[in-house]
């Protein structure tokens, strides 16, 4: 009904793609979960057409989410940095760190306990390191031993 409008198919296509093709026309912004307006607000800052680089911060964006949607997700993170921005997340989800460029392991505890730098680069290489609480789980993601 809207290919031949290249703004409003060119929004869809990108919902559709970020897993949120279900959705209905009209439907209230107040039915929709947590992941998913924030997949809205990230697929309408993909949908912009900007050539200033921007730094996307988000705190434990997988909370609540579903394993699809976490994917869902990870597909609208790499479309943000494939478009020359930087995201930095907070996050515990191993399906997330794992597919990350780089990583940062803070700890070894929270709190009082924590706020060492444990391990740092590539989720292989922070995987490498013995006392990363996060590495040891990585580690077994990784090799396809821990299901996230």
């Amino acid at each position: 009904m809207f290919r031949n409008e290249d703004k409003i198919s060119g929004l869809i296509e990108l919902l559709c793609e970020v897993g949120l093709g279900y959705l209905q026309w009209g439907q209230s912004v107040k039915t929709l979960s947590g992941g998913e307006g924030q997949r809205i607000k990230l697929a309408k800052e993909l949908s912009k057409r900007t050539k200033t680089h921007t730094l996307y911060l988000l705190d434990e964006p997988t909370s609540g989410l579903h394993p699809s949607d976490v994917k869902q997700l990870n597909v609208l993170l790499n479309k943000l940095v494939e478009a020359g921005n930087t995201v930095i997340v907070v996050e515990h989800s191993l399906e997330l760190i794992r597919e990350s460029d780089w990583v940062v392991d803070i700890g070894p505890e929270g709190g009082d306990a924590g706020g060492r730098l444990m391990a740092a680069g590539t989720p292989e290489q922070v995987a490498g390191v013995g006392s990363s609480y996060t590495g040891r789980f990585l580690k077994q993601a990784l090799a396809g031993n821990l299901q996230v």
